[in-house]
């Protein structure tokens, strides 16, 4: 009975989810006391899309573009500020200004120019994300974690709606040889280095692309990634199993972020044959491979966002996330290096407090 109650309350959401109006990011005049980011963005959405479009056509190539984001000085670890009412600066994540970029070759010159080195880092979203959401989220990590490495949005032509599930798992097919194309131009450099963040449904994109950058039989980009994390990754635990075989030798450091209350990955999983993610498995002794460390978040929960971000939404996740960070040498890569041997068991993490 109470299987039966959580299946309909999880149906519940994804209506009322539907009908909600998406938030969609908005143009306002810079605040001197706001943080501006500039996100590079990779997309195989039409640029004058930005709101979610349920089912339209998917482009054909990629399209290029710079945005800088403003994160308001009142902002809190976590949260992304969405205005409610008219843009703000001083109140809201708002964009105040934009470019377009002809082609990956300026793309790369821009990010190069922007500073930061020639490590990029590599945000690829997850299921039921408008490009709007990827772009602000991609910003709030930059702000919270104090990421100085030139950004990069992958955001591929997800529908933006929760019950446009299979599309977007389609749409994910659709998307592998353009998010290969894009790693290989992002390596194709002297000293070129990417580290992969993806969320969700974007772990199951990365590993297909990494997967087909396998099979065929260049090894070139595999060498220089500098690390990749699959956050709450909605995969099949046997599926991932198959892609790391073909893969073989993982980039190193590679973490699998779960998080067990994940109420998203607990509807994908009755959604695909009530079978659990892998985002949500019990013990990291599920993933049978030493080059994979499984990092649990479970008791950093918050509840925000169905607990589905746990590792960027929770303050004590940030707060833990950002000790790692100050101990190291501050690259993506050497952070997360230090977190197989500096991470503290389950039982010894900060308890944040419920609603925050």
């Amino acid at each position: 009975m109470r299987g039966r109650r959580g299946v309909f309350l999880l149906g519940l959401v994804v209506v009322l989810a539907a009908c909600s109006p998406r938030p969609t990011a908005l143009r306002a005049p810079p605040d001197p006391s706001a943080e501006v980011h500039p996100i590079h963005v990779a997309t195989g959405r039409r640029l004058d899309r930005t709101g979610p479009l349920f089912g339209y056509e998917r482009a054909r190539g990629l399209r290029y573009f710079r945005a800088d984001i403003s994160v308001p000085p009142t902002h809190v670890p976590g949260r992304i500020e969405w205005p409610d009412g008219p843009p703000d600066a001083a109140t809201d994540f708002v964009v105040t200004d934009t470019e377009v970029i002809d082609g990956p070759g300026q793309l790369v010159s821009r990010m190069r120019a922007d500073g930061g080195g020639r490590e990029t880092l590599l945000y690829v979203h997850g299921y039921n994300n408008t490009l709007s959401e990827a772009m602000f989220r991609l910003a709030q990590i930059r702000a919270d974690f104090d990421v100085t490495l030139p950004s990069l949005l992958f955001s591929w032509p997800s529908a933006g709606d929760p019950r446009g599930y299979v599309y977007d798992r389609d749409s994910v097919l659709f998307a592998r040889d353009d998010l290969v194309a894009l790693l290989d131009r992002l390596t194709a450099g002297p000293g070129d280095r990417v580290f992969l963040l993806a969320h969700s449904m974007g772990s199951q994109l990365v590993m297909e692309a990494l997967r087909q950058v396998a099979l065929s039989g260049d090894r070139q980009v595999l060498s220089r990634l500098s690390g990749v994390v699959l956050m709450s990754p909605d995969i099949d635990p046997d599926v991932f199993a198959r892609q790391a075989e073909a893969i073989g030798a993982l980039p190193q450091p590679f973490f699998i972020f779960i998080t067990r209350a994940d109420r998203a990955l607990t509807l994908s999983g009755l959604i695909t044959g009530r079978k659990p993610r892998l985002g949500v498995i019990d013990a990291a002794e599920e993933v049978a491979r030493p080059d994979v460390q499984v990092i649990d978040f479970t008791d950093l929960a918050t509840g925000e966002a169905l607990n589905h971000f746990v590792p960027v939404t929770s303050p004590a996740a940030i707060e833990m996330l950002n000790r790692l960070l100050s101990e190291t040498e501050g690259t993506a890569s050497g952070a997360l290096g230090e977190l197989r041997l500096d991470l503290p068991a389950a039982d010894a993490l900060p308890r944040p407090r419920r609603g925050g």
